[in-house]
């Protein structure tokens, strides 16, 4: 089941939206024409939906306690996804957003905090609202600190778990991954799972050195996921369609050999050039076509695994830095486990 909200003409690619290159979120925000952009609403299972639009794919629980909400977009959006949640929901006890999770601080995931921290409780790594509550420069584009309202008031540094709706909806931190904020949201009884932009579908990732990422964490935590989860669980990407495990083992291929194939070159003496101008084998030039070209990519690995985090090689993806993210932290319920 499919169902668009918008207030203007023709779809426009949520994900072509986040390759922009841009100064920061805000600057993109104002620079692009958001009312051309529809918000797409599909079923998961059971009261789980997958809202598409412009940004970071967003995961809703809605039901009888209301909504729960994972990741927001851009700030633009907001009265685009209210829609959405009101016609998932079905009633306004449904629609109603109690709760929000950032799976990291990036702007096409936490743009919408400041508009639904004011009605929700915002929960997130404690990494993320540092990062929020504090200037990021991101290669000399330095995105201002994120007002109070936007900011998480509950925090974790493991896990932490929410019951809504007849379920327990757990969050996960998975260290230096794409950021050092990273957490997956697992809801336990729909057996569906968010896992923000530690998983891009089809395509390389854009792994955030500068906050904390890592090629090497990234493939640790794709592999620990694919050792506990259940085979037949629905995964709700970061970017990228409604996936399953075929599509995050085909993934953690890609790392699995784009990474190895750098170290035994760096292992051989290779320059970063070098290696480059190699490309990353046949098999995956095709996964390029985004943001994080293969050149890009080959880069970021090269980097990661010489430690250089001080190196540059170009801007980063603008909504991948800091985005404008509830104020006052509180005692954080954490979860008896760190696997979903």
């Amino acid at each position: 089941m499919k169902r668009h909200y918008s207030h203007g003409g023709p779809v426009t690619a949520g994900l072509a939206l986040a390759m922009f290159a841009a100064a920061g979120t805000s600057v993109l925000a104002a620079q692009q024409d958001f009312s051309q952009v529809q918000v797409e609403a599909t079923h998961v299972a059971g009261p789980v939906y997958m809202l598409v639009g412009a940004g970071g794919n967003i995961a809703v629980s809605s039901g009888p306690d209301g909504a729960l909400m994972v990741d927001d977009q851009f700030a633009p959006l907001a009265d685009k996804i209210r829609a959405a949640l009101q016609e998932i929901g079905q009633s306004e006890a449904a629609a109603d957003l109690k709760f929000l999770l950032n799976t990291h601080f990036h702007g096409d995931h936490t743009g919408g905090n400041a508009d639904f921290g004011t009605e929700s409780t915002i929960i997130a790594h404690t990494n993320v609202r540092e990062r929020l509550s504090t200037p990021q420069d991101r290669g000399g584009n330095v995105t201002p600190a994120a007002p109070p309202e936007a900011l998480p008031v509950i925090t974790f540094d493991e896990s932490v778990n929410v019951h809504v709706n007849g379920e327990r909806i757990i969050a996960i931190h998975v260290p230096r991954g794409h950021t050092d904020g990273d957490a997956v949201i697992h809801f336990t009884g729909s057996n569906v799972i968010h896992m923000g932009d530690l998983f891009f579908v089809g395509r390389f990732p854009f792994v955030d050195l500068g906050a904390g990422g890592s090629v090497e964490g990234l493939q640790d935590g794709i592999a620990e996921g694919l050792s506990v989860l259940p085979e037949d669980i629905q995964i709700i990407p970061g970017h990228g369609p409604l996936s399953d495990m075929d599509d995050l083992r085909e993934y953690k291929r890609m790392l699995d050999e784009t990474i190895g194939l750098v170290r035994e070159q760096m292992d051989a003496g290779a320059t970063v050039e070098q290696v480059v101008e190699r490309g990353p084998g046949d098999e995956w030039e095709g996964w390029g076509q985004g943001f994080i070209n293969a050149e890009r990519w080959l880069q970021t690995i090269y980097q990661s695994l010489s430690d250089e985090n001080d190196a540059d090689y170009g801007p980063v993806d603008p909504d991948h830095g800091a985005g404008p993210g509830h104020s006052h932290d509180h005692e954080h319920e954490k979860g008896g486990s760190n696997h979903p």
